[in-house]
């Protein structure tokens, strides 16, 4: 028997995930990901296939550079003042595969307290 490797594992969830989540103009998609260096999150309409607003520890106003639960706290803030700043106040959210914990859970959190419904 050959053993399911963890990235092809989150494929398929995300994959699952993904034909029943889907954003609109009204309700775009807050999607996230992380590596092993960053967190990135972007809010997408998939009706015109257009990234609103996105933001990651790769942005230059992101002091930490590193993929923890704290710079995903700041990641989620960051793209959650964004997306209101773009009239985007509801979302719909996509873990993209993740357990719905630790950095995920980080970002969600982050993201309503400074605005963003889901």
């Amino acid at each position: 028997m050959s053993k399911l490797n963890r990235k092809a594992g989150r494929s398929r969830i995300h994959r699952r995930i993904r034909k029943k989540v889907s954003g609109t103009a009204e309700r775009p998609r807050l999607a996230v990901h992380y590596s092993n260096q960053h967190v990135y999150a972007q809010v997408i309409d998939d009706k015109s296939g257009r990234t609103l607003v996105s933001a990651s520890t790769l942005d230059k106003s992101v002091e930490a550079s590193a993929s923890n639960v704290a710079s995903a706290a700041v990641v989620g803030k960051l793209v959650a003042e964004r997306a209101v700043a773009a009239n985007v106040s509801a979302v719909v959210f996509d873990r993209g595969g993740h357990l719905y914990h630790g950095k995920i859970k980080a970002l969600a959190d982050a993201a309503r307290e400074a605005g963003l419904k889901f």
